[in-house]
């Protein structure tokens, strides 16, 4: 609501006259001569202080004097926070301005940058971006107000990587609090993923360069007093005029933290019952990650046969200070109702609801973390028709769901989704998904209307762009070959991607010919890469020849898991700190949940490799 003093001068300006009449001579060939004359018989006022100051000079002006006034009162309206009114008033001077975009530019770049920080302000999140994207197009220098504001709708719209950007393209423009900025930019980078650290490196920034390569020796060596120090006294030679140099003196500061190390460690696993297999394979990750190590000593607990209520009491009595798991939900669902237990904790699994304490940790294998990073590399790619082959079953659905959403967040536009299910109902269904089938229709009917039979070949539609897969291996193989032979042989091939669910080492044993350039998300465990520990693997097929790929994921996480004792709690106190594991790349978000970054692999004809995907 316009406030009662406000509406007053407005309507006084409107009722005289002056109001219409100022701003449209804005854009009238004879603004200067009048303006002049104004200014003649002026009474000498004081200076404007307030918006509603602004309003009343604007009633004694002509022209620009009086448009400058008013634009001068929606900007300091924000000031007084009533942006309700300065978004009113905004409104009203636009279009006197909007026939004449070029002459007209700097005007209108105030206009709307006060028309996008009042609707930001009003929660029109969406509202306020497309008035800065109108601002864009005017392609004029940008003030810091407008980056600023940018960096805010992206940071509220949960785009770290633009808001970042946004921030950095600001950084140059900024007089002051100079320090102060530099902490929010370094906060804002330590949050990244390596997927969207890499995202940030493709374009040109300001000083980008050097922030990212100090966010990676801070991922790689911020638990490594020693390394980490050296790899700073690296950074500072790479770049030696870089204003994050002001940042270092405090960096250096918290690096000697207090190093943890952990005596006695209890694991809670399924060693018995129907989740035996993978209580097991958590146990052999654990152990061989253990080694020879005789800093600290290992408690294993079955968690089908452990008596919950006297969990506590057996854990104090073995001096443990560390816990890890349990694996199952159902157990870290009985772990958590234990609330006066403290130990600090390692959980294999989320809770269903219950929120971390801050001494408990988890680990998160969800398959929709995977979909997030997938569908946000992808976005990237201009795509512009892309389609979702999903497989119908309750874990692919949630994998495809959360694509779309995310890729919908991107690009405002939703995928299309084309479930399929086994047997001749795949082939059926693809047809009808690259317009293969309503070809074919074609062809025969115009071999019915001339009677004769001509020599023809199918073609599938030209707007797909696109196809990411969600599916099991099985799947997959059947599911790849059948869209290869349905693109028309005048058309280019369509790019495939999927999830880590396509991807099999096992069935890789038999072949990967047929499926010959798909790209896929993958842990480094089962993929081969630099992050893979390739001894390790080598041991553990030899060990486990007949191990399922499930179990795999488990030993993996096992394996992770123990490094993580010592970890973790540095992690919480520093968020730049990452653990290269052999799950991924593994984070702590505010939440005390340790999420993972994957890799991407591609299928040649005769391997399987990693490839760089940003």
């Amino acid at each position: 609501m316009l406030s009662e003093k406000l509406k007053r001068q407005l309507c006084q300006a409107s009722c005289s006259g002056l109001f219409i009449a100022l701003l449209a001579s804005c854009s009238s060939p004879q603004v200067s001569q009048q303006t002049q004359a104004n200014k003649e018989v002026l009474p000498t006022v004081k200076p404007a202080e307030t918006a509603l100051d602004f309003i009343a000079l604007s009633k004694n002006q002509r022209g620009t004097q009086a448009s400058e006034s008013l634009i001068s009162a929606s900007e300091r309206y924000l000031l007084e926070e009533d942006f309700v009114s300065g978004l009113w008033l905004a409104n009203q001077i636009e279009p006197v301005f909007s026939a004449g975009v070029e002459e007209n530019a700097h005007t209108l770049y105030r206009i709307y940058l006060v028309q996008a920080q009042a609707l930001f302000a009003l929660d029109k999140t969406l509202l306020s971006l497309a008035k800065l994207e109108q601002i864009n197009e005017l392609n004029i220098a940008k003030t810091s107000a407008y980056y600023r504001t940018l960096a805010a709708v992206h940071e509220a719209r949960n785009f770290p990587v633009l808001s970042l950007a946004a921030r950095l393209q600001e950084f140059p423009l900024l007089n002051e609090n100079e320090e102060q900025s530099l902490a929010s930019i370094w906060a804002q980078f330590q949050s990244l993923t390596p997927w969207q650290l890499s995202q940030l490196t493709s374009e040109e920034l300001p000083f980008a360069n050097g922030w990212v390569r100090l966010t990676q020796f801070a991922n790689q060596f911020g638990d490594n007093n020693d390394r980490f120090k050296r790899s700073l006294s690296q950074w500072q030679r790479l770049f030696p005029t870089h204003p994050a140099h002001l940042l270092l003196p405090n960096i250096q500061s918290t690096i000697d933290s207090q190093v943890f190390n952990y005596q006695n460690i209890a694991v809670i696993l399924p060693l018995s019952g129907k989740q035996t297999a993978a209580g097991n394979a958590a146990q052999q990750g654990i152990l061989a990650a253990y080694g020879n190590d005789k800093t600290s000593k290992l408690h294993f607990f079955d968690a089908e046969t452990l008596d919950w209520s006297t969990l506590e009491e057996t854990l104090s009595e073995l001096s443990i200070d560390f816990v890890v798991g349990p694996l199952l939900r159902k157990h870290v669902d009985s772990y958590l109702a234990l609330e006066q237990l403290t130990t600090p904790t390692l959980l294999l699994n989320l809770p269903h609801s219950q929120p971390l304490l801050p001494h408990q940790f988890a680990i998160s294998m969800r398959p929709e973390d995977e979909a997030v990073q997938a569908a946000s590399t992808l976005a990237k790619k201009d795509f512009e028709m892309p389609i979702i082959l999903m497989h119908q079953d309750p874990v692919s659905e949630r994998i495809a769901n959360t694509f779309i959403q995310e890729w919908h967040s991107i690009t405002g536009e939703a995928p299309r989704l084309m479930p399929f299910s086994k047997g001749k109902k795949m082939q059926t269904m693809l047809k009808t998904a690259l317009g293969v089938e309503q070809s074919e229709e074609r062809i025969k009917d115009l071999n019915r209307r001339i009677k004769y039979t001509i020599k023809s070949d199918v073609r599938n539609r030209r707007d797909v762009d696109m196809i990411y897969i969600v599916g099991s291996p099985t799947q997959t193989r059947v599911l790849k070959p059948y869209v290869d032979v349905s693109i028309s042989p005048f058309a280019d091939a369509i790019p495939m991607f999927a999830s880590s669910r396509s991807h099999s080492i096992k069935i890789d044993e038999g072949g990967t010919r047929d499926l010959a350039g798909l790209r896929f998300t993958e842990m480094p465990w089962l993929l081969e890469s630099k992050q893979q520990n390739k001894s390790l693997v080598s041991q553990s097929k030899s060990l486990f020849p007949q191990r399922s790929d499930s179990l795999q994921r488990i030993f993996a996480m096992g394996y992770d898991a123990l490094g993580l004792v010592n970890k973790v709690n540095l992690m919480q106190q520093h968020s730049y700190i990452r653990h290269y594991g052999q799950v991924g790349v593994l984070q702590l978000n505010q939440s005390n949940i340790l999420t993972r970054s994957l890799l991407w692999g591609r299928y040649q004809k005769e391997s399987v490799t990693e490839v760089a995907m940003d």
